[in-house]
């Protein structure tokens, strides 16, 4: 009996073996910079990308089947990727794909899905651009720059400031965050001034805050760089001048509080991502890519595997099927450790996902309310004469 079930045995395992050689893979596919001058920043995308992969199989694929992802080096050439994401297709036989890193290669991969009915989740492409021509099978996955300045604006509203003053860097990514904030400004019932441009190289806001004393603004949003953030709270306080509420995107980094040390204190600013925020699964995702890479996660890691997330859970409930892939990116709303995803689903813009609205707190940037899951209230900007001096805390 023994010999006759252990005879049995063995062909049995080897059908099985068979079978599950048989089941067909579902084949993503997708660029990422690794060499050229966007490798170091994409370096995270990557990694997110493919600790997604490692964590679908080792959970038995979508839906019985295993993912197989496929990425090509794109050499931090937007003008290699439209070719590039044609051989996915072709030649890889792409069943669904992921965007590249960065907006202007986005922007000729989207051209390619769009050509071959692909459908293409974007994790690491915040601008609206590739999206303006409405796109049926590109969808945008992560905080686009038109969120940056939402929190502060909803910030400002329920303040009672009703006098926005936006200020912006003459540059892309900062004047599409500005342009949005001002719509959104008009669609809250606030009132803007008219919008505030300054070159880089612009180390005195000395106009700028003349033309806000006069306006009576009561906040000033600001998008740009920490040195402009700094540039503008010296300009304040040479000038004696204390908006109610203060923004300066660029202010949550180091090197703000670093510039002005304990004038940056209660200077808000726009966080996409941090390894410590409460998004759905960020805890385990910094545990499991931790571990994975000996490294905490960044933005560009969250962006990857949060694309990569999306479009994971539409192939587990469409399939491979480009028609019932886009119904799902269409009409899902799905949690990502950088926020809720959800489209526009006539141009596939991401309209639900923001950055965190954080204030510099003791040399800090600490979340604040409106901020999702924070309950911390921001303190008003205080005016010059009322600032205190700040002890170093004992260690």
């Amino acid at each position: 009996m023994t010999s006759w079930t252990t005879s049995l045995a063995v062909p049995l395992l080897a059908l099985s073996a068979a079978a599950a050689a048989q089941v067909p893979q579902i084949v993503v596919g997708a660029t990422v910079a690794q060499s050229g001058m966007l490798a170091d920043r994409a370096a995270g995308y990557r990694k997110g990308l493919l600790l997604w992969e490692e964590q679908v199989n080792a959970a038995g694929g979508v839906g019985g089947r295993p993912v197989r992802l496929v990425l090509l080096d794109d050499a931090s050439e937007a003008i290699r990727v439209g070719k590039l994401y044609a051989r996915l297709i072709d030649e890889s036989k792409a069943d669904a794909l992921l965007g590249p890193y960065g907006t202007a290669a986005s922007l000729m991969a989207a051209a390619q899905a769009e050509s071959s009915r692909r459908v293409m989740v974007d994790g690491a492409a915040p601008s609206r651009t590739v999206h303006k021509r409405a796109p049926r099978y590109v969808f945008q996955a992560g905080v686009p720059y038109a969120a940056y300045g939402l929190n502060a604006l909803d910030l400002a509203k329920e303040a009672g400031y009703r006098r926005i003053f936006v200020v912006t860097r003459d540059d892309f990514a900062s004047r599409e965050m500005a342009e949005a904030t001002l719509q959104a400004a008009r669609e809250r019932g606030l009132e803007p001034a008219e919008l505030e441009i300054h070159p880089a190289s612009t180390t005195d806001f000395t106009p700028q805050i003349g033309r806000a004393r006069a306006f009576g603004a009561q906040a000033w949003i600001a998008f740009g760089e920490a040195a402009d953030a700094a540039y503008m709270v010296k300009s304040f306080r040479r000038y004696n001048y204390a908006p109610q509420l203060f923004f300066a995107r660029g202010a949550a980094d180091p090197l703000f509080v670093s510039l002005v040390g304990q004038d940056a204190e209660a200077t808000l600013a726009a966080v996409e991502y941090a390894p410590a925020f409460r998004t759905p699964g960020n805890d385990e995702f910094v545990k499991a890519f931790s571990a994975r890479w000996s490294e905490a996660p960044g933005a560009a890691a969250a962006e990857g595997y949060a694309a990569a997330s999306v479009l994971g859970d539409a192939l587990r409930r469409a399939g491979t099927d480009a028609l019932k892939l886009r119904e799902v990116l269409s009409a899902s709303e799905f949690p990502t450790v950088l926020g809720p995803y959800k489209v526009d689903a006539k141009t596939g813009e991401e309209i639900a996902a923001r950055p965190a609205l954080v204030q510099i707190v003791r040399g800090r940037p600490e979340p604040v309310s409106p901020s999702a899951g924070v309950s911390r209230q921001a303190l008003p900007y205080p005016q010059w004469s009322e600032r205190r001096p700040i002890r170093a805390d004992k260690r």
